[in-house]
């Protein structure tokens, strides 16, 4: 599942849902990498 977290004040990504972590945020696969961040709530939601 394709998920996106913001990184700092008003970078993105969006990658393949990895895991939660404990302290609230994200992991996601972009290719070979991960990135770690808050997850970014579905428009709408």
């Amino acid at each position: 599942m394709l998920r996106t977290i913001l990184l700092g004040s008003c970078v993105y990504v969006q990658g393949v849902f990895v895991r939660r972590l404990d302290d609230g945020r994200i992991m996601v696969r972009v290719g070979e990498r991960l990135f770690q961040g808050a997850p970014v709530s579905p428009a709408g939601s």
